[in-house]
């Protein structure tokens, strides 16, 4: 089994905290605060991990933040490399409303990355993705990152002769480019990336077949929250279930999802099987509190081979 390389441009560290309740303008008391480093690549190499995965995670990372997240990294055993730049690595919040149970979530923008700390991590991703069998770009652009930046990541890739996987949106999106081997996009963003609505099962295929017809991805596993996915590749396309369990918090649920999907298939697993591995990692991280990711138990209990 082959290293799992991640990529995040925009990586946070993130804070999960309750109060009873969430009332505008008053002082709300919180629980003691849980802190995790965050960020989409992030997220999927510490799934990877703790479901007995091997991952590298790649990151630029600066001012008060850069320390909490490295030493989270240790203490979890995520092998990273982070860039350091001179701006502040921002922080995200997520409060439950305990009477409600609802989450709120705040997530405060990134800092600018100039142009040289942009190659620093092009450069560091190039030299670790070497023995990788897949390098996984997730999550937004900062500032100053130019909006076709993951298709300088898709060109690198391909270089390399490692498989593609990507997981972002809007114009970072849009300007992704070709040759990618797998887009884990959510229904609003495949609407985003065809330009239109999309309204019933039958449109959904037919955009997912598009964005494959177009070259830009081999495969396309479109998220669809409760309903489970749509895996769509130019020969088929198939719906596979969610796994229903009883939800505490969306926080990490996708980035669990796609780290299942992918250290299945560099376990050799057939595509389907390694989706429905992702949608066990997934329905677990739902289980978690605050920004807690996936737990392996969980996952192998919720897992059912075919």
């Amino acid at each position: 089994m082959g290293t799992i390389v991640t990529l995040t441009m925009n990586p946070a560290l993130d804070i999960a905290t309750s109060t009873d309740r969430v009332i505008p303008t008053h002082k709300l008391r919180c629980s003691p605060p849980r802190y995790d480093p965050g960020g989409g690549g992030i997220n999927i190499a510490r799934a990877v991990h703790a479901l007995g995965g091997g991952a590298v995670a790649i990151f630029p990372v600066g001012g008060p933040a850069c320390e909490m997240i490295h030493h989270l990294l240790d203490q979890e055993g995520v092998r990273h490399h982070p860039i350091a730049i001179d701006g502040f690595t921002r922080e995200s919040l997520a409060v439950e409303d305990r009477q409600s149970s609802e989450q709120f979530r705040f997530i405060l923008p990134g800092p600018e990355v100039c142009e040289a700390d942009q190659e620093r991590c092009l450069d560091q991703l190039s030299a670790v993705a070497a023995p990788a069998d897949f390098i996984v770009a997730s999550g937004s652009l900062p500032l100053g990152v130019r909006e076709d930046f993951y298709a300088r990541v898709a060109q690198l890739a391909q270089m390399r002769g490692k498989r593609f996987v990507l997981d972002t949106s809007g114009a970072a999106l849009k300007q992704a480019g070709r040759g990618i081997y797998l887009l884990k996009p959510s229904l609003r963003e495949l609407q985003d990336l065809v330009g239109r609505e999309i309204g019933t099962p039958l449109e959904q295929e037919k955009a997912a077949r598009e964005v494959i017809e177009q070259g830009r991805s081999e495969i396309v596993v479109l998220s669809l929250g409760a309903e489970g996915v749509l895996l769509a590749t130019a020969q088929e396309c198939e719906r596979l279930a969610a796994v229903p369990v009883e939800a505490r918090s969306t926080v990490g649920a996708g980035d669990s999802m796609l780290a299942g999907v992918v250290l299945g298939l560099s376990r050799e697993m057939p595509l389907r099987e390694a989706v429905r591995f992702g949608l066990a990692a997934g329905a677990a991280a739902l289980l978690g509190s605050g920004t807690e990711l996936c737990r392996r138990s969980d996952v192998e209990r919720l897992y059912q081979p075919m």
